[in-house]
């Protein structure tokens, strides 16, 4: 493979894995899709593709579908609740509004409800504005069935998804309240920050321990949380970060590796939904900062 070759596929890699992870809702996978994408570009000769983007847009897409497909029918043994994989994101004002629509737990947690091809199809258009046109193309369906489609995914997201958020400071300010009680064990704290109902999903896989049903209501989720800091093993510790668009903490262990993040949802003044995941398989690459690219080419 040429140089030139190899310089597109990296010119457009941001661009296939953020497809890849709305797609699917893990970096695992999205990076063995795009992977498979790599594979099958570099037995292709690029001068005989019309439109480089558009092909391993296609390419990756098909990988994601089938992948996800396959997915379902395993996720039936999975131990208890099943998150999405959380991802760092860019903590910038300017960006992190967007991000969170387009990567927030809530609504990867909605388009899990949607079938394979109804997700695809609300991605491309969606999060990054490809034509239905070019969709049916992508997907070898008819224009029409894909406007229907995304027409029916964009109606179930609309009815399912999430309240906006609060902005920012008033994110960061409820978050290190929480952060603060849990870790003086000050319940009375944790019930100013947390709503009446709040409602705690955990997802450890059946590799960590965590609750297998969701914990509801602001008292029981405060005792959980106040459990969970009297079970911290001298060094570790938790931290602010900002995961999928949202305000959220990692406990670290003392060589600095993560064990479990909790993405807090704060719609107004209070925490109305913790996403926790402690699957450690979910927590690897947290570390990183993982960025997309939209159909324009700027990374979010």
């Amino acid at each position: 493979m040429s140089d030139a070759s190899t310089q597109v596929f990296v010119e457009h890699r941001s661009l296939l894995v953020g497809v890849a992870y709305r797609v699917l809702g893990t970096v695992a996978d999205s990076e063995d899709v795009v992977q498979d994408a790599w594979l099958r570009w570099s037995k292709v000769a690029p001068d005989q593709i019309e439109d480089p983007r558009a092909y391993l847009v296609t390419v990756t897409t098909r990988l994601a579908i089938d992948r996800l497909r396959r997915r379902q029918v395993s996720r039936e043994q999975y131990v208890g609740e099943w998150l999405p994989e959380p991802i760092v994101t860019d903590a910038d004002p300017a960006s992190q509004a967007e991000v969170a629509e387009s990567v927030s737990m809530g609504l990867l947690l909605v388009l899990e409800t949607l079938t394979p091809l109804e997700r695809a199809v609300f991605v491309l258009h969606d999060a990054f504005g490809f034509g239905y046109a070019q969709i049916a193309t992508m997907l070898d369906r008819t224009e029409p069935a894909v406007r229907k489609l995304g027409s029916r995914a964009r109606r179930h997201v609309h009815d399912r998804r999430p309240r906006y958020n609060a902005d920012q400071s008033t994110q960061r300010a409820v978050t290190e309240r929480f952060l603060a009680a849990a870790s003086h064990g000050d319940i009375d704290g944790l019930m100013a920050v947390l709503a009446p109902e709040v409602t705690l999903v955990a997802d450890g896989g059946g590799k960590a321990r965590a609750p297998l049903l969701p914990v509801i209501g602001a008292h029981s989720v405060a005792r959980f949380f106040l459990a969970v800091a009297g079970r911290l093993e001298p060094g570790q510790s938790a931290r602010a970060a900002v995961l999928n668009g949202e305000p959220a903490l990692i406990v670290d262990r003392d060589d600095g590796k993560p064990i479990a993040a909790a993405v807090l949802s704060i719609p107004a003044d209070r925490i109305e939904r913790i996403y926790l995941v402690a699957n450690p398989d979910k927590l690897v690459n947290l570390e990183i900062v993982v960025t997309f690219e939209r159909s324009g080419g700027g990374a979010l």
